[in-house]
């Protein structure tokens, strides 16, 4: 994601900078492409990424909601007496 904080990139500026398979970068761009994170846009035969704002402010709004439960709780991750 770091890769995209600076504008839309191709897939094979990507791969420039990546240790990784084409097939690879494909296969993680969907898992991201999929969740709402980033968008593509084709090109030819080329694949353009973006992050998309809307999706990258979901992902945030709900991480800052985990901040409320306090894991460090025993209580709260306890078993129950009843089982």
């Amino acid at each position: 994601m770091s890769l995209l904080n600076d504008g839309e990139k191709c897939a094979c500026k990507l791969l420039e900078k990546l240790s990784i398979s084409q097939p690879t970068l494909s296969h993680h761009m969907k898992i991201l492409c999929d969740s709402g994170l980033v968008k593509s846009r084709n090109e030819g035969k080329w694949v353009h990424y973006s992050i998309d704002p809307a999706g990258f402010a979901l992902a945030q709004q709900f991480l800052g909601q985990l901040s409320r439960f306090n894991i460090a709780d025993p209580v709260c991750c306890s078993k129950s007496s009843t089982t």
